[in-house]
């Protein structure tokens, strides 16, 4: 059994059966999944399938895809192929099927992260748009009442501020997509003070205001906050902190991708969360998976993906898809 697995073994996962179940209720969505050449991805991307998440296109070198499938059991003779030489070409079909309009969401399959945002991002061929990209963790961590959501902690190394109101409002629509009836936004920092010594509180003061004046909208925002008082009570009220944010938040959004990428793998190594992960601000959006990730985890991203697109399929006219 994998570490993975042996994590997460006899852990609920009350949240994410929920998120699955709403997005059920939603159309299945066609989804294309780049270079899925190991047992995890296909697995994932079959199990999704099952459970009518996703209806997918598998964009790989197929030989190799069909071996995979065939030493893992694993059937996928009534799903769409397309071919392709190598994992770099792999990414470049899944955003050419997004550009066709054929699909409304990618999926990572066993390729790096790096070449298929590569792709996504590319200025000849990419499916940018005016929002900032960034990435989103939805952890479902044991005993805390709300799927937390944490970003940016796999995209943006170093966000300025321009960049963190992109960051915020990407995060504040994917709460609103996964139906959470109110977002509760702390930009964190290591205090809860305005210093001039600690930039990011400076940064997370001025989201605050952005938000007061409709810069940012959909959300309540508090900050600067350290983590505990954004998720404990009783730490806000030893602190004397009083805001609807403080001891409650649901997003989390961290000074940099140092910080989020060691507070979501905190949470999952050292209190057993799970993390689902998508990219968001594309065109699509982009199931982004680990290799370590859980099958529960994966089936979680898809789920989160079902229901952004379904907001914005609500949201778009389809003449401007």
């Amino acid at each position: 059994m994998s570490e993975a697995a042996t994590r997460t073994t006899s852990v609920s996962h009350d949240k994410y059966d929920r998120l699955i179940v709403a997005a059920q209720k939603e159309t299945t969505i066609k989804v294309a999944v780049a270079h899925p050449c190991d047992e995890v991805s296909l697995r994932g991307v079959v199990e999704a399938t099952n459970l009518r998440l996703v209806d997918p296109i598998l964009v790989g070198p197929v030989e190799r895809v069909r071996a995979v499938a065939a030493q893992s059991d694993i059937d996928i003779s009534a799903i769409e192929l397309v071919n392709s030489e190598h994992s770099e070409d792999s990414a470049a079909k899944a955003v050419e099927l997004v550009t066709a309009g054929k699909v409304e969401a990618l999926m990572k399959g066993s390729l790096h992260t790096d070449e298929l945002m590569g792709a996504v991002v590319s200025r000849q061929s990419g499916i940018r748009t005016a929002r900032r990209i960034s990435h989103c963790f939805i952890m479902d961590v044991p005993g805390y009442s709300d799927a937390l959501i944490i970003s940016d902690a796999a995209v943006n190394i170093a966000p300025d501020l321009d960049a963190k109101v992109d960051i915020v409002q990407n995060a504040i629509d994917l709460a609103h997509a996964m139906g959470l009836p109110e977002v509760r936004v702390a930009i964190l920092s290591a205090m809860e003070t305005v210093t001039a010594k600690v930039p990011s509180t400076i940064e997370a003061a001025a989201l605050c205001k952005m938000a007061d004046r409709g810069q940012i909208t959909g959300a309540i925002l508090d900050g600067p906050l350290a983590l505990d008082n954004a998720i404990s009570l009783e730490a806000a009220a030893v602190k004397k902190i009083a805001s609807p944010v403080a001891g409650r938040a649901n997003v989390l959004v961290v000074p940099d991708l140092e910080a989020g990428n060691m507070l979501a793998k905190s949470l999952s190594f050292l209190a057993n969360a799970n993390a689902a992960g998508i990219v968001l601000g594309a065109r699509v959006p982009i199931i982004l998976t680990s290799r370590a990730d859980s099958l529960i985890s994966r089936l979680a991203s898809c789920a989160v993906a079902v229901m952004v697109a379904a907001a914005r399929r609500k949201s778009v006219p389809a003449a401007i898809r």
